[in-house]
């Protein structure tokens, strides 16, 4: 009961300022029509129980979920299936993200279906993956993340040179949207249990940074995509 009415508090606090800025500018400045004005009533009413309900969903089964897995990965002493398995749920985390969706549909309309959708969720999802791949190379062999944040803007900023400008801020988008409400607590779960049961390992040091990691790869595999569209 007391992490139900955590999770009300918490979505209410999320959502009653915006829902009080546009109410105010509704009788002040803007004085949209009154269905108008109800329907974004009504939308926050969805909005508020919907994250209720997913945020329930993340405390309750994601995040013991992503733990667990990244617990017992390390115990099979396998590193490629460490490795492997990293890959897999970032690709079908990112297949489930909302986020992603609604930026691949926003570019295929506005690109009148010169960006197809699906091949914009492969790409980011393809990034993702490969960079949580790499996420877990860095925890098993304490690679200092500065290095591949380092390598990996460097790479995007050269790869940026050679894309058409329609795809450079697709692809910046394209990595924010990956660390999204399922994505981010999912992957940094993983992550944590990973780096929980390795001898050496610390949860809160060697655990952390793969949502910045994550965020790379969706911007390189678009960037790629404009250099073979373009």
């Amino acid at each position: 009961m007391d992490n139900i009415k955590d999770t009300v508090l918490e979505v209410v606090k999320s959502i009653l300022p915006i829902t009080i800025v546009i109410t105010v500018l509704q009788f002040t400045l803007i004085w949209l029509p009154m269905e108008t004005f109800l329907q974004f009533l009504i939308g926050v009413l969805f909005v508020g129980v919907g994250l209720i309900l997913f945020l329930l969903g993340v405390n309750i089964g994601l995040l013991p979920v992503g733990e667990m897995i990244g617990a017992a990965l390390p115990k099979t002493k396998k590193l490629w299936v460490i490795i492997f398995f990293g890959f897999l749920l970032g690709l079908v985390v990112t297949f489930a993200e909302p986020d992603v969706r609604v930026l691949s549909t926003q570019v295929e309309q506005v690109s009148a279906g010169a960006i197809p959708k699906s091949i914009l969720i492969l790409s980011v999802a393809l990034g993702v993956g490969i960079f949580v791949a790499l996420a877990m190379v860095r925890i098993i062999f304490n690679i200092n993340i500065v290095y591949l944040l380092t390598v990996g803007y460097g790479l995007i900023f050269l790869l940026a040179a050679f894309t058409p400008q329609a795809y450079v801020p697709i692809s910046f988008d394209s990595g924010g949207v990956t660390t999204g409400p399922l994505t981010v607590p999912f992957i940094m779960a993983l992550g944590v249990g990973v780096a929980s049961v390795m001898k050496g390992k610390s949860a809160s040091s060697d655990g952390f940074g793969l949502i910045a990691l994550a965020s790379i790869g969706p911007i390189l595999s678009v960037l790629l995509l404009g250099v073979i569209y373009g």
